[in-house]
């Protein structure tokens, strides 16, 4: 990823293409960067997926739109607007068939919040090999200050929000976990938990019976779930999996799959009702599959494990704006 992100710098260095960051992003994104990686991973002899080239992106492209609203002398996301953009997002986006749906006159502003919210809920990771309770320590554990244990962490910061990892190939761990999560979050009055199971669940019914099973002997548990993360194969086109099933009990958001509109139409069709933005996908990608998500009634989060440090600002701002079901 660091020997690609020297081949971006060489390219966005030659690249003339003249406008505003949004128009630049779509431009270099769907015109230039396939290339690109297919050039790259041609010399490679470890070939670099999609993904990551879209990671390597999002520095370059984030940092586009930063410098547009310095130059400007105002906040990025007061540029995303007809004063400042030479096209529509009719540009960029089609609507679903027999949506009643426009984007026509329309700009991404038009798809945010009017009131901006000066603080955001934080969901807390719960990974899939973090220590729950004293009980689970070995001794081997770090010593730097830090809270290792979800206990501790739940006492430390009051943790209002927990994302569990699971496995999604062994029902009965991942029933478990939830379970045992669960009955945490309620002793220490979390109000949310959010179930990710790392894109490796090939069928419905996995994700169907631990939600059904969970509404019969633990329905506290099953009532703080707020939504699905990404259960099956990120390869959306490949795994065309009808998911409407899944979104009846909970709603189910994309997140790997996210990183394109077209592929957020698709899990529209596929029955997926939300979607999980990341900044590290890039800005622009992430701003237009915000738009067309909101413009078809699905509803958001914003979530960047990815880029650490100073990356947060794009994330924050980012769920601030365009409105999210939870924080980010």
């Amino acid at each position: 990823m660091k020997e690609f992100c020297a081949v971006l710098n060489d390219a966005w260095k030659n690249f003339v293409f003249v406008g505003h960051p949004m128009e630049i992003g779509h431009e270099f994104m769907y015109n230039k960067l396939d290339t690109l990686l297919d050039e790259f991973n041609a010399k490679s002899e470890n070939p670099m997926p999609h993904l990551s080239a879209l990671v390597c992106l999002s520095a370059f492209d984030i940092a586009l739109h930063d410098a547009y609203g310095n130059y400007h002398g105002v906040p990025v996301y007061d540029t995303y607007n007809a004063e400042y953009m030479n096209k529509d997002l009719s540009s960029f986006l089609t609507p679903a068939e027999k949506a009643d749906v426009s984007f026509e006159g329309k700009y991404p502003c038009d798809f945010f919040v009017e009131t901006v919210p000066s603080k955001l809920p934080v969901w807390h990771l719960v990974g899939g090999k973090d220590l729950l309770t004293d009980e689970e320590r070995t001794g081997s554990e770090p010593e730097d200050g830090y809270p290792v244990t979800l206990t501790e962490w739940l006492k430390v910061d009051g943790l209002n929000c927990l994302k569990i990892k699971l496995c999604g190939n062994d029902k009965e761990w991942d029933y478990q976990r939830l379970v045992e999560v669960g009955k945490m979050a309620a002793e220490y009055d979390v109000d949310w938990l959010s179930t990710d199971f790392n894109c490796m669940v090939t069928n419905t019914g996995y994700v169907n019976e631990i939600l059904d099973k969970l509404t019969f002997e633990h329905p506290d548990v099953f009532r703080r779930i707020l939504y699905v993360e990404q259960p099956f194969p990120y390869d959306l086109e490949a795994n065309q999996i009808d998911v409407h099933s899944v979104s009846a009990r909970k709603p189910l958001f994309m997140d790997e799959s996210a990183h394109d509109w077209q592929l957020v139409k698709l899990g529209r069709e596929l029955g997926w009702t939300g979607v999980a933005l990341k900044t590290c996908k890039t800005q622009t990608g992430a701003l237009l599959s915000a738009c067309w998500a909101k413009a078809h009634g699905m509803t958001l989060m914003v979530q960047d494990l990815t880029n650490p440090m100073l990356a947060i600002v794009p994330h924050c701002l980012l769920a601030a704006n365009i409105g999210t079901i939870m924080g980010g």
